[in-house]
C-alpha cells in the first residue's frame, strides 16, 4: 500500500465518470494519456501541498474532479465517479474523523500533519507523530480525554 503521504494514495480507485474522457489530449501540446492510470501516473500535482481533488454535486449526483499538470504545465481536468460513502455509517467515520482533528489541532499538533497522521492511521499505518504525542501526554500523567 502506498504512504498516506504519496499523492498516488489518493488516487487509488478512482475511475473517470465517462469511458469518452480517455484517451485525453492536452491541448496545450497534444501529449495523450490512453487511461486514468496514464493520467495519473503521467501528470503531476498542480503543488505539492494540494492534492487536485475537488468533490462537486453535480445533476447526477456527487462526483470527484480531479485537476493535475501535465509535464507541459498545463492544467488538465477529469471527472470521477466519487468514492465517498454517503450511508449513515460513512457520516459517522467522518465526523470521529474530524472530532478527532479538531482534538489535535486544541493541542497543539498542525492541523495539516493532524490530517496526514489520522490519515495514516485509518490507511492501517503506524504514525509516530502520534505514538510521540500520545507519550508526551502519558509522561505528563495527563488524560488524553482532555
Amino acid at each position: 500500500m502506498p504512504s498516506i503521504t504519496s499523492h498516488d494514495a489518493w488516487f487509488a480507485g478512482l475511475k473517470a465518470l465517462a469511458n469518452d474522457d480517455f484517451p485525453k489530449r492536452c491541448r496545450n501540446c497534444g501529449r495523450v494519456f490512453a487511461s486514468e492510470g496514464d493520467y495519473f501516473q503521467q501528470t503531476q500535482a498542480i503543488r505539492p501541498e494540494i492534492t487536485g481533488l475537488k468533490a462537486v454535486v453535480d445533476e447526477d449526483g456527487p462526483l470527484v474532479e480531479v485537476f493535475r499538470n501535465c509535464v507541459c504545465g498545463s492544467t488538465l481536468l477529469v471527472n470521477c465517479i466519487s468514492r465517498r460513502d454517503d450511508s449513515a455509517a460513512g457520516h459517522s467515520r467522518r465526523r470521529l474523523f474530524d472530532e478527532l482533528l479538531g482534538y489535535l489541532v486544541r493541542h497543539g499538533i498542525d492541523r495539516a500533519q493532524a490530517r496526514i497522521e489520522l490519515l495514516r492511521v485509518v490507511a492501517g499505518e503506524r504514525s509516530e507523530v502520534l505514538e510521540a504525542w500520545y507519550a508526551q501526554i502519558a509522561a505528563r500523567g495527563a488524560k488524553p480525554e482532555d
